[in-house]
């Protein structure tokens, strides 16, 4: 039977570590070579919906690296675009290829694939969650700091779908996620360690601060409310100041400096942004080898 991998919640945490593990493995073997062919002979369909840079670019080489064939398909160059249902996408999908990594505008869209599909489906994004992210700022926060057990990390801003990844699999890894966000963008209640309106009191002594863009994909009818309300949420100097010494900043990109992060902490000596940007390669390598028979 077909394991997915649709929130992050399907790891356990053993599996979680090793994972993390391979993936180090993986990149500090890409130097000299050693791609690996967990999936020679293999193709992986790669469905975007929406654009994408990091997980487009990092999927399709990833594949690549481990000998398989990407077989990369838009929204609008499937029949999808013409009424055919997920779950007979997924069934002929699962007849050709051995795997399947979905970038959708719905959830939904997504776990219905994953009905109907006999190979792995992963979630490369949806509005709700973004496990495949959350691989790679687990992977930068094990390279800065040797263990994820005990560390504390400050989501600030958009309680989104990052904010969301990030507290589901936070806590399987054994880390301690805060999110500060104003009224009306927090996440669930008791879905993180800390749920509050104060950006301060979350970046407090935290390990890692993190923060996304203030309009995401679907929100740019609402753009200026939502550039008002998160205003006092924007990663600069002083908020920074609060966090521990030795802490990290962390952005899923793409960036708008001035917005959400300023200029000076984004491209500044604590900014691990790029790092993590590269880790999606690697840990999505690890998370295709784990998966795919």
């Amino acid at each position: 039977m077909a394991r997915h991998f649709l929130t992050g919640e399907e790891l356990s945490r053993d599996e979680l570590v090793a994972l993390l593990e391979r993936a180090a493995e993986m990149k500090a073997g890409r130097s000299s070579g050693e791609g690996g062919d967990a999936l020679a002979g293999r193709s992986i369909a790669l469905v975007f919906e929406r654009p994408s840079t990091r997980t487009r670019v990092s999927f399709e080489v990833g594949v690549a690296e481990l000998g398989g064939t990407p077989v990369v398909l838009r929204g609008d160059e499937l029949q999808l675009s013409r009424g055919e249902s997920m779950g007979d996408t997924a069934r002929v999908l699962s007849r050709y290829v051995h795997g399947m990594a979905v970038r959708a505008g719905s959830h939904e869209a997504v776990e219905g694939l994953a009905a109907g599909a006999d190979i792995p489906v992963i979630n490369g994004l949806t509005p709700e969650h973004h496990p495949c992210q959350v691989l790679a700022d687990l992977l930068t926060l094990r390279e800065r700091f040797g263990e994820l057990d005990g560390l504390k990390l400050a989501y600030v801003g958009d309680g989104n779908n990052v904010a969301r990844s990030l507290a589901l699999m936070g806590r399987i890894a054994g880390i301690e996620v805060r999110v500060a966000s104003p009224e009306g963008y927090s996440l669930e209640p008791g879905l993180a360690a800390l749920d509050t309106t104060d950006a301060r009191e979350a970046v407090a002594g935290a390990d890692a601060v993190y923060t996304d863009v203030w309009v995401s994909m679907g929100d740019e009818s609402d753009a200026e409310r939502r550039r008002a309300d998160l205003a006092p949420y924007r990663i600069d100097a002083e908020l920074l100041s609060h966090a521990a010494d030795r802490a990290v900043v962390l952005h899923c990109l793409p960036a708008h400096p001035g917005e959400e992060i300023t200029e000076q902490v984004l491209y500044g000596e604590r900014s691990a942004v790029f790092d993590e940007a590269e880790n999606r390669l690697h840990a999505q390598k690890a998370l295709l080898e784990l998966l795919v028979e």
